[in-house]
């Protein structure tokens, strides 16, 4: 099946969520936005609503926003996420997902950050299909 037949975008509080394949996500958080437990906790329920085996999530940062202290300490913790690529536009993006990254380091969390004005988005997505096809072949 095409991936356009799978593509379906999502309206959410925060955002909007993006399917775009059987096991990968796009996020994208609107500006300004100050990302909440709350925002975390429907981010969470709408991948587990929408994924059941492993999956990854392409987050786009073409918005600027942050995250509540709680949010950042809770956010990527779901059992089935298995890769994130974060798609940064500006240094200054690309510094607050560092910083959350220090934040996490002891959960171990497999990210990888690419620059959106380096075709980041496609090589994004791609390592991400890589990444998944590596954790379902174990």
């Amino acid at each position: 099946m095409p991936k356009q037949d799978v593509i379906k975008k999502y309206k959410l509080s925060f955002g909007y969520m993006t399917l775009l394949s059987e096991n990968i996500a796009e996020v994208i958080v609107n500006h300004n936005t100050k990302m909440t437990i709350e925002m975390v906790e429907e981010y969470d329920e709408f991948l587990t609503n929408n994924f059941s085996e492993n999956f990854g999530v392409l987050i786009n940062r073409i918005n600027d926003y942050s995250y509540s202290y709680e949010a950042s300490i809770s956010i990527a913790s779901l059992e089935g996420l298995k890769a994130i690529a974060v798609v940064s536009y500006t240094p200054q993006s690309r510094k607050e997902t560092l910083e959350l990254l220090e934040k996490r380091k002891i959960d171990g969390l497999n990210v990888k950050i690419f620059s959106g004005l380096e075709m980041g988005w496609q090589q994004g997505l791609n390592w991400l299909e890589k990444e998944l096809s590596l954790k379902n072949d174990l």
